[in-house]
Formats: C-alpha cells, structure tokens, sequence
C-alpha cells in the first residue's frame, strides 16, 4: 500500500474526496479556543446597547485624524527619537 496520503505528523490516511479539502483543525490541530472571547454579556459593554459603531464613525472628522496621526508619527521625542524622523516604517 501507498503511503503518498498518509500525514507525517498523525500517520492518519485521508481518502481524496472531490472538492474536499484539509480543514484548520487538520493543519493545526492545537489551536486556541476562541470561543472564550465570546463569554461576556452583553452587560458588560461599556458603551451601551444603544451604542452604533457605524453611526458614531460617520461623525468622526477623518481628516483631523490623519493630521494627529501624522503628528503622532512624525514628533519625535528625547526620551526616544525617532529614526529618520519618522516612528513608523520605511
């Protein structure tokens, strides 16, 4: 017998199904369980449940935050200067 579908990690044979394929839990089997960050109430929001992202963001003046970005990207400090003038990327 062929062992080309065997997997070297689990020794597991996998018969090819069309349109099947390897699923996340096939290539990382030890993954984290991210269901927990779901566990929280509704309670718990800090902005309430009348809170609407979408609505609030529409109000934001985005050209005033590109300028606090820029500015915060580009005045450099003494207790950490900034290489080449510029705290982000090259």
């Amino acid at each position: 017998m062929s062992n080309e579908n065997k997997c070297p990690v689990t020794g597991r044979i996998d018969k090819p199904i069309a349109g099947g394929g390897m699923s996340n839990q096939d290539w990382w089997p030890n993954q984290l369980n991210l269901r927990v960050l779901h566990q929280n109430s509704p309670a718990g929001n800090p902005m309430g449940e009348g809170f609407n992202y979408a609505e609030d963001f529409k109000k934001l003046d985005l050209a005033a935050v590109q300028q606090d970005l820029y500015a915060l990207m580009t005045d450099s400090q003494d207790w950490w200067p900034a290489d080449w003038g510029h705290y982000g990327g090259l």
